[in-house]
């Protein structure tokens, strides 16, 4: 009898549910796309009945494609877009309001008046993370502050609150668990990572009621049971997407280093059962739980990385698939051109939520492809941004970047990146490691393995050799840091 894992993967762009054998080969793949919502400037949505119906959509598609009997399905795991936040009714189980996206830039004057009032060392030293639109805090006090008949419902404990996992498995398990992980309630803003509890303090200044949050559960562990046509299947893990693509690059080690080049760009790196705090503008995060061990990571979020792309195929429509941007780079002779893609502001290392986009370097033969190029270099630019950061942190030089997400795909970006980086890549055959993390924490929790033998799994990959010199280098990353200085602080 075939023993499978179903990873379901609910990401910003689609929601996805894979299948995994116990050697860790990924047997079958079924994805659904989800509605991006702008309701104003700066502001993104999704959609929460939306998300909860591609996720029984996909997962329904993958067992009748796969022709498997679901009793074959020993365990789920769970990863999730991060910091989008949902509220819902208690009692009818209806969403009070969209999603609001990790993207999305709406609480900028909650977070002024957070920085006013001197709060960021606070909430930085409990949290590990700085004060921002990006986290789940100001998010939920955004939605409470514009909506006084919820909040009234939240202080008497009708009202829910839960990032994608949360709202996820407490619809999964039939309503009955409200629950998350560590890693992602690390991401909220409201967890203490040093106590592994919420934090009363934080959640005070707020005014955000702690009985609208979920129990945060180790990542391996047991979250209850999905119902699947009367065949009960446990759910077994849950990972924030960038900590379980740590997992499922196998960096159990300290110092060891992914980046996930997704909508946007993270840069994780396992610190043990260290808490690094930056002093480069990076995030100490809780990379995962197991059997109540803590790892943590030092974290650089990138906000635009594929979804640079994505503007350039829907908006400018100067390309007609995310494939044809490697064609049109490889075009293009200019190395002069820069794009900052601060569409959102800038992520790490500056924090800048008022920087705004721009191109510079314009002249009259600049074409499509010039511009398609500055795109993909911005994103190398950007990882470079953090990775010297993440450098000066911990005091030593890295020597190897394990790289994955949809854009790593791009062999001119790869190249362009080990260049730029002056370091070589290496890039996993098996593409699908956010769900191949969600996958080995749940089948840990399912006894189907354990750390060792993970390592053993199948480990192939492909490596990028630099070839720039270190003028090359300093020449196009020095213009590429006078190019944001100027898209800083625009508004």
């Amino acid at each position: 009898m075939n023993k499978y894992i179903l990873s379901l993967d609910q990401g910003t762009t689609s929601t996805r549910a894979l299948l995994m054998d116990l050697s860790g080969s990924i047997v079958g793949l079924v994805q659904k796309e989800i509605t991006q919502i702008y309701p104003k400037n700066g502001w993104v949505e999704h959609d929460p009945e939306e998300i909860l119906n591609s996720a029984f959509y996909v997962i329904d598609e993958l067992i009748k494609k796969q022709n498997i009997n679901p009793d074959d399905i020993k365990s789920i795991g769970i990863t999730n877009q991060r910091e989008t936040t949902v509220l819902w009714d208690k009692e009818t189980g209806n969403p009070i309001h969209n999603a609001i996206v990790w993207q999305d830039n709406r609480t900028i004057d909650i977070c002024d008046r957070l920085i006013k009032n001197k709060l960021n060392d606070k909430i930085s030293q409990k949290t590990g993370l700085l004060i921002g639109t990006y986290f789940s805090a100001t998010k939920i006090k955004w939605i409470l502050d514009n909506n006084p008949q919820i909040y009234a419902k939240a202080k008497s404990g009708k009202i829910l609150f839960g990032n994608i996992d949360s709202w996820l498995v407490w619809n999964l398990t039939n309503r009955s668990t409200h629950a998350t992980d560590f890693s992602n309630a690390s991401r909220t803003m409201l967890f203490n990572i040093h106590t592994l509890e919420w934090d009363d303090d934080i959640l005070k200044e707020l005014n955000i009621p702690k009985s609208i949050l979920p129990e945060v559960k180790n990542s391996s562990n047991n979250f209850g049971s999905f119902n699947y046509r009367g065949t009960n299947i446990p759910i077994n893990g849950i990972l924030g997407d960038q900590q379980a693509s740590l997992f499922g690059h196998k960096c159990y080690e300290k110092k060891s280093i992914k980046n996930t080049y997704g909508t946007g760009c993270f840069l994780l790196m396992n610190t043990g059962d260290e808490v690094i705090n930056s002093k480069n503008g990076l995030l100490s995060t809780i990379a995962w739980g197991i059997e109540n061990k803590i790892s943590y990571a030092l974290e650089g979020s990138i906000f635009i990385g594929g979804a640079g792309v994505q503007w350039l195929r829907d908006e400018l429509k100067i390309i007609n698939s995310s494939e044809e941007s490697e064609i049109e780079a490889l075009k293009s002779n200019k190395d002069n051109l820069y794009l900052i893609p601060a569409f959102n502001g800038l992520g790490a290392p500056y924090w800048d939520m008022r920087a705004s986009g721009m191109i510079i370097g314009i002249s009259r033969d600049t074409n499509k492809s010039d511009i398609i190029k500055a795109t993909l270099n911005s994103i190398a630019f950007q990882t470079k941004d953090v990775l010297i950061s993440m450098e000066n942190d911990v005091g030593s030089k890295i020597q190897m970047l394990s790289v994955d997400g949809g854009a790593s795909q791009n062999n001119y970006l790869m190249q362009f990146q080990s260049n730029i980086l002056g370091i070589n890549l290496k890039r996993p055959h098996n593409s699908e490691l956010t769900a191949l993390g969600a996958g080995y924490m749940a089948g840990i929790q399912a006894g189907l393995w354990d750390i060792k033998e993970l390592k053993k799994l199948n480990s192939e990959h492909k490596e990028y050799s630099y070839n720039f010199n270190p003028e090359q280098i300093n020449e196009l990353y020095g213009n590429w840091k006078k190019a944001v200085k100027r898209s800083m602080q625009w508004y």
